[in-house]
């Protein structure tokens, strides 16, 4: 098997394509090993919501569920076995490109429990744990960037666990979680850890920025809804550029010189959900090196076939984004509000997810025990 050459290309520009998906049968069919070797997927990320969507529809756990019902493990536990499981599987067929880069891709991310969003502590044990027992060097930890979540990652940094910070809409927010694995690295610098085992990537999400900006600017009318489609590229566009600020300071470069590694940009939330608007906007706007880019199946196979990437994003760019963002607030949208409910939104829709995982696994395991 060849990779597609569309694809291919956004790796030749610095894109690390993750696929935005995982599930027992990607891994027993070989599903995934195929796009790894056809697609250019050197990473999987997964949450709540995708882990919901695999194990409540399709009946490839349920021989697990009935085995560890049967030793008596609760709900919460044979959830942890089923995901954590699927978890160690998709890291152990992605060892060779983990290898191969260093630790910089091959990765695969898993979540911390979405109920622990405001709880510093209880995230940052549960990090620690799943950590253990996923027990692969490449996992990737999941922990959103919630005011509680900040000090989280820098805690879970400063153990020498690599982090996938999520839920980030803002470019404010962006700032406060650059700085928070900027001081999680100088803490393990100071506990005498190896930086250089040490990764990162920061989860800017994108399509829905543009969904919640989309209904604000069709409610004001007028000369505001040219503005539409716009802000979700804008916004990241403006995030790039506190990228280039923060690892070209002083301040990282200290860092590096002991061994660290830049926290990536990973453009989350790349699929479109306006039909209106390109299926691979947010993969041809999104272009730059290094950065990631992690994609829904459907969005990845758009991608395959007619991906026409823009030019990379730059300081330049980032002047534009922010200027887009200043038009958006100049026509009445309170930005502020707008990544506000953003976030509210978001770990609420994972606690759903979450929540109606456990109620799925209850039945099949209140079953396996009638």
């Amino acid at each position: 098997m060849t990779q597609n050459s569309s694809t291919q290309a956004l790796s030749d520009a610095g894109v690390s394509i993750w696929l935005d998906d995982l599930s027992r049968k990607r891994l027993e069919t070989g599903n995934l090993a195929e796009l790894l070797a056809t697609r250019n997927i050197v990473g999987v990320t997964t949450n709540p919501s995708i882990f919901q969507a695999a194990i409540s529809g399709s009946d490839e756990y349920d021989a697990d569920i009935a085995r560890l019902a049967g030793e008596g493990k609760d709900v919460d536990a044979v959830i942890e076995v089923l995901t954590t499981d699927d978890v160690r599987n998709a890291s152990d067929l992605l060892k060779d490109v983990y290898s191969a880069t260093g630790g910089y891709d091959g990765r695969v991310s898993i979540e911390v429990d979405p109920r622990l969003a405001h709880e510093t502590e209880k995230t940052i044990e549960q990090a620690k744990h799943l950590h253990e027992v996923v027990g692969r060097e490449n996992v990737m930890i999941k922990i959103p960037a919630t005011e509680e979540g900040l000090p989280a990652i820098t805690a879970v940094i400063a153990e020498g666990i690599s982090v996938n910070v999520t839920l980030i809409f803002s470019v404010e927010r962006y700032q406060a979680v650059i700085d928070a694995y900027l001081t999680g690295l100088e803490q393990a610098a100071e506990a005498g850890k190896d930086l250089s085992t040490i990764h990162s990537v920061a989860s800017f999400f994108v399509s829905r920025v543009d969904t919640e900006i989309d209904a604000r600017l069709d409610a004001i009318g007028g000369a505001a809804v040219d503005l539409k489609g716009k802000a979700g590229v804008a916004n990241a566009q403006a995030a790039f550029g506190e990228y280039l600020e923060a690892f070209g300071s002083e301040r990282f470069e200290a860092l590096k010189a002991k061994g660290a590694n830049v926290q990536r940009a990973l453009w989350a939330s790349t699929g479109v959900k306006n039909p209106d608007y390109s299926d691979t906007l947010y993969v041809d706007n999104l272009i730059a090196d290094p950065t990631v880019n992690t994609m829904p199946e459907k969005t990845l196979e758009a991608a395959a076939d007619h991906s026409a990437p823009a030019a990379a994003l730059s300081a330049e760019s980032a002047k534009t984004g922010e200027q887009v963002l200043a038009s958006v607030a100049d026509a009445g949208v309170d930005l502020a509000d707008v990544f506000a409910v953003l976030e509210r939104e978001g770990v609420e829709k994972f606690e759903k997810a979450w929540n109606e995982l456990i109620e799925t696994v209850s039945a099949s395991v209140e079953a396996a025990r009638a």
